[in-house]
């Protein structure tokens, strides 16, 4: 009998928790909602009585009008599909391949103290370079196709990646690797079974940062000379002093940041099952 209680108890409060639960979801969505509707009203208020010129910052309306017009009678450079799919096609060659070898050298240096020793220094002076300028030498010396763009998506990645994988295995716990060499497991074992799993949730974290690092690099990389794509489009209102033009294009590569910013997450919530819920105060 008291063990029925108790479930009844616990399924109770499993209920009330995810009522809760799903009120807070209910609350966080309308927050949402309404401070959209108040920043977005707000700035087409103040452009359309002139609080603010509407020259340079546009309108909601107006922003609105480009997009639509840009996808119903594409672009100057073409139809809009392709130059979103030319710019992420380009972001995300280069995002998997400064994922993969930041990921490697970072568990490579992270393992070999005699190899993080020798390269450290080279790898600080590299990270000290303001990634962005690279754009102009790669524009140079790969031309104004995709190789540059993916050049530049990657060396704005690896480095992040590089630094988090690095720091992961440093962190791992020294006394797992310790039975696990105990138990005769090799150091390919150690580093598959036990460093790699450890330094996951640092490597998962970085590339939340690091996707949209890419996307910059693709759309500078655009920006200073391209055939097609979304910087060039950028670059374009620009020079035609298209205000709407400019915050749709931001518009854009937003609705992209965000639509990968969610599959990342299901992949860590994939990859990283184990992981506790965050804790939250209210």
């Amino acid at each position: 009998m008291s063990d029925v209680k108790a479930e009844n108890k616990f399924a109770s409060r499993d209920r009330a928790a995810l009522l809760r639960a799903r009120k807070r979801r209910r609350l966080v969505i309308t927050l949402r909602i309404a401070f959209i509707v108040v920043m977005l009203g707000g700035w087409e208020i103040t452009a359309r009585t002139k609080l603010v010129d509407s020259f340079f910052f546009s309108m909601p309306s107006e922003v609105a009008g480009q997009v639509w017009s840009w996808a119903v009678e594409g672009t100057a450079q073409g139809s809009l599909w392709e130059q979103i799919w030319v710019t992420l096609s380009e972001t995300l060659m280069g995002f998997i391949l400064g994922v993969v070898s930041g990921v490697f050298f970072g568990i490579l240096l992270g393992r070999n103290a005699l190899l993080a020793d020798v390269f450290s220094v080279f790898i600080k002076i590299a990270n000290s370079i303001p990634r962005v300028v690279l754009g102009s030498i790669f524009i140079i010396t790969l031309g104004l196709g995709t190789p540059s763009k993916v050049a530049l998506a990657f060396v704005m990645v690896f480095f992040v990646v590089f630094a988090n994988a690095f720091q992961g295995v440093r962190e791992a716990d020294r006394d797992l690797i310790a039975n696990a060499r105990i138990l005769g497991a090799s150091p390919r074992r150690v580093t598959i079974s036990v460093v790699l799993p450890s330094a996951l949730t640092w490597i998962i974290a970085s590339l939340h940062v690091s996707f949209g690092f890419a996307l910059v690099g693709a759309v500078v990389g655009e920006f200073l000379g391209a055939r097609k794509g979304i910087g060039l489009m950028i670059a374009t209102a620009q020079g035609t002093f298209n205000a709407a033009g400019v915050f749709a294009s931001m518009l854009i590569l937003a609705i992209v940041a965000l639509a990968m910013e969610y599959l990342i997450t299901a992949l860590e919530n994939i990859l990283i099952k184990w992981r506790p819920a965050p804790l939250a105060e209210n």
